[in-house]
């Protein structure tokens, strides 16, 4: 079908009643057409092997389908699905007329919101991180479980990626597929009993099924996903831990490393340790996300007739996905100190360097007591008690047990103060047979009630109070590493990662 009257009309603001100059972005399967707060999207008349848009009513399907599955999550974008009629006059939006062909109409957001934006100035923050983290556990604890095995749905996509490279033999950039296809078939034979028990349990749901950073939005302040995958039923049904790999290995891919690691540990927290045993499968799945980008660019190369134009980001792409793959035994650090003493800090900038892809999952104490609450609420008193501080340790080093069985790296990060609670961390390495290493900050008192003081909108409740009873208590008998906490970030960094557990891997 000639679309070319239909694109005119769009382009022109007639659609738009104004005389205001129409922008259009153009995607292989869609044109999307802006002016002032609204935004139209056209269906291309096109027919792949993976989607067929060939006639108006099969475009009118796919655009209810794509309304259907964002507007519950971001009814800020999306307005409703409405004809391109043919008047006397010409065409019309939402006439009386013959339908001619469908648009999605929605409210038009600022391009510089757009976290691959945000992300590109540098400014995708680790605050953003865990805040996105937290709302695609939103998104997926609404999403509808589908009742299917987990490992057909990987084994499916391998074999079309086993397809297409076929179709690219000897392609620039792809030096390490044959290395990659056979780490892939091995770690799949290995985890399907896991990938599918996740499929029993509730794990495999319809989920966004392209979900990386231009895909996701601020409104408000607030990380909204759109743009769910609506066009194929089957590629929208996956883990949802495969889901968010595709941001996970996305912000790898941009060396967003610890930007990553507080994506997955928001995620995780959120889901409240349900989703901890299935990090056994996050190797694949960041994996198999990374070679689905290097396909997608070498079938866009070739669909510009400019092939090898790619080559050099194809290359990167499948060195992260055998990357992801490597064996790297995960180990356990705690990081201890008076509050204050910028343990969180430190935590964060090590967590990169340790064990599999993207890093460490972090733990933190305070943030474990408000899961599934506002991280910045302040607690009443009665929540800081020795009985509810013991359970949240507890339930902290419950995690971390799980977690290290899975293949992670943990990383603790508490006060530690009680020589009990050290003791306990290090009963979880021993018993998960990882290597441990124990952090202890030390910083000059004043310092510490300094920082302390200046706190704003952060998780911990401690106040200059709560250090002095810290103080008065101490730590009793310490014997793990102790560290200089005063001064700069960084070199409080460089000194942790002078010790041979922690830093024996650059990070990524």
């Amino acid at each position: 079908m000639d679309q070319t009257a239909t694109i005119d009309f769009l382009s022109s603001g007639k659609a738009f009643a104004t005389d205001d100059p129409v922008e259009v972005v153009q995607t292989h399967g869609a044109l999307v057409f802006l002016c002032g707060d609204t935004a139209l999207k056209l269906k291309r008349a096109v027919t792949y092997d993976y989607m067929d848009m060939g006639t108006p009513d099969l475009r009118h399907g796919l655009l209810l389908r794509e309304l259907e599955l964002n507007r519950p999550f971001a009814p800020e974008i999306y307005r409703d699905v409405l004809p391109v009629t043919q008047g006397r006059d010409g065409l019309m939006l939402d006439g009386e007329g013959p339908v001619v062909d469908w648009v999605l109409r929605m409210w038009r957001f600022p391009a510089e919101n757009e976290l691959e934006r945000i992300a590109e100035r540098g400014a995708f923050d680790e605050s953003l991180a865990d805040a996105t983290g937290a709302a695609i556990a939103a998104y997926h604890a609404q999403a509808p479980v589908i009742d299917r095995a987990g490992s057909p749905l990987i084994a499916d996509i391998l074999a079309e990626l086993g397809r297409v490279f076929a179709e690219f033999p000897g392609a620039a950039g792809t030096g390490r597929l044959a290395e990659w296809q056979a780490d892939a078939d091995a770690a799949l034979a290995v985890l399907r009993p896991l990938l599918d028990t996740r499929g029993q349990e509730g794990h495999v749901r319809r989920a966004h099924g392209d979900l990386h950073l231009r895909n996701l939005v601020l409104i408000d302040g607030r990380p909204v996903p759109f743009d769910a995958l609506e066009f194929d039923e089957t590629l929208g049904t996956c883990d949802v831990l495969y889901d968010i790999a595709f941001l996970v290995m996305d912000l790898c891919h941009r060396g967003l490393g610890r930007q990553a690691c507080r994506v997955l540990d928001a995620w995780l927290r959120e889901a409240r340790g349900s989703e901890d045993r299935g990090l056994a499968a996050l190797p694949l799945f960041l994996s198999v996300r990374a070679a689905i980008r290097a396909m997608v660019l070498l079938q866009t190369d070739a669909a510009r007739n400019i092939p090898g134009a790619s080559a050099d980001e194809v290359d990167a792409y499948l060195d992260l996905a055998c990357a992801a793959l490597e064996t790297r035994p995960p180990v356990l650090i705690a990081v201890g100190g008076f509050s204050g003493s910028g343990k969180s800090v430190l935590a964060r900038s090590i967590a990169p360097h340790l064990g599999a892809l993207p890093g460490a999952v972090l733990l933190n104490s305070d943030r474990e007591r408000k899961a599934g609450a506002a991280q910045t609420a302040r607690l009443d008193p009665a929540d800081y008690g020795a009985e509810q501080r013991a359970a949240v340790y507890r339930a902290m080093l419950d995690r971390a047990q799980v977690i290290l069985s899975a293949g992670q790296s943990v990383i603790l990060d508490a006060t530690f103060t009680d020589p009990r609670l050290r003791a306990a961390a290090e009963e979880v390495a021993e018993q998960a047979g990882v290597p441990f290493q124990g952090l202890w900050l030390e910083v000059p008192e004043p310092v510490l009630a300094a920082r302390v003081r200046a706190r704003k909108g952060d998780v911990s409740d401690a106040d200059t109070d709560v250090l002095a009873v810290q103080l008065r208590a101490g730590h009793g008998p310490l014997d793990w590493d102790r560290i200089d906490g005063d001064g700069a970030p960084d070199t409080i960094t460089d000194r942790a990662l002078a010790l041979p557990l922690i830093g024996q891997r650059p990070p990524r």
